[in-house]
């Protein structure tokens, strides 16, 4: 076996080498591999690679379950890490950097992918070979080499005064208008808000508590203005749901976000306001606050975020209010 390795290595340099430096090569190859067995792979041994990887992606997976990820996330993972895996056909212990990266340029070319989405891909095999390094079973993550993808940092679009005013006009709906002044005043994500119940909702404080990415409870609060239309609408409520939101018939059943996102996205149309999507709200509350004078410290424990630099992506800064103030601090 080790005869026809240094046979097909010779093959494939005879291009490039004369005569003579192909003898001093095998001579040298020969040497080193005096002490070395050389087996050549099967269908089994490719087939052990698959056992051995599924093994380490499961491990890994446990690891992430108890630091909390949300299954959703935990799903996001797997799915990357098993498409990086079918394309490689390689161990994990096997790839290297130039692997990666020729994967990661591959994937981008054929998916014609963002710049956001092959970052988000780049982190999440970071995470799984980093694990596998601290783990001690690689020597080193073939992905620290490969730098963060650079990506262009967008404002997200906010909703004006205006726009919210002529929301509210188009709901004919009591609860449609909860839905619009909840998430106006609260920001929070359309997940947290089809996940509340009647129970969690404090109307005196105006508060209520939700359950954000992770799994990690937090409080928001709503205005006056919502909690009267909201006092209103469960007075009015004829069913035995516990769910907060439900859908307008019976058997009244709890809102799913495509259902906040259906009737958001109708209001928009009727209202002929731009885009009007669930997370829109959240991006004009951030704004708003920081805006208004908020630290941005509790624009972030208000919006749920572990980074701050998340919430400065949510926060679009009135450049009137900057300029008023390079006039009062600086000019």
């Amino acid at each position: 076996m080790k005869e026809k390795f240094v046979r097909e290595v010779l093959h494939g340099m005879g291009g490039t080498l004369d005569q003579r430096q192909l003898n001093i090569l095998r001579a040298v190859m020969l040497n080193c591999l005096q002490n070395i067995d050389i087996v050549e792979r099967s269908e089994d041994g490719a087939e052990a690679d698959k056992k051995e990887n599924a093994y380490y992606l499961r491990l890994f997976v446990s690891a992430k379950k108890v630091e909390g990820c949300s299954l959703k996330t935990l799903d996001y993972y797997v799915t990357t890490i098993r498409r990086m895996a079918e394309k490689m056909e390689k161990a994990f212990i096997d790839i290297t950097t130039d692997d990666l990266r020729l994967y990661l340029s591959d994937y981008q070319k054929i998916n014609n992918s963002s710049k956001v989405t092959m970052d988000n891909i780049r982190r999440i095999l970071s995470s799984f070979f980093s694990w596998m390094e601290d783990e001690d079973f690689i020597v080193k993550s073939p992905v620290r080499r490969i730098h963060k993808i650079k990506t262009a940092k967008l404002i997200k679009e906010t909703l004006t005064d205006e726009n919210l005013e002529t929301l509210r006009d188009t709901c004919t709906e009591l609860r449609n208008l909860v839905l619009i002044e909840f998430l106006a005043s609260t920001g929070i994500r359309v997940g947290e808000l089809v996940g509340l119940n009647k129970d969690d909702v404090n109307l005196n404080e105006r508060s209520c508590i939700v359950f954000g990415k992770g799994d990690k409870q937090r409080e928001v609060y709503f205005d006056a203005r919502s909690k009267l239309h909201l006092k209103r609408y469960l007075a009015e409520r004829i069913d035995e749901n516990k769910a907060l939101f439900v859908s307008l018939n019976a058997p009244y059943n709890r809102l799913k976000i495509s259902g906040v996102e259906k009737v958001v996205r109708k209001l928009g149309q009727l209202a002929e306001v731009n885009k009007v999507h669930p997370h829109k709200f959240r991006s004009t509350l951030a704004t708003m606050a920081i805006d208004k004078g908020m630290p941005i410290e509790q624009v972030q424990t208000l919006l749920g975020h572990v980074k701050i630099e998340t919430t400065m992506g949510y926060a679009k800064v009135n450049q009137r209010n900057v300029k008023a103030s390079h006039k009062k601090y600086i000019g």
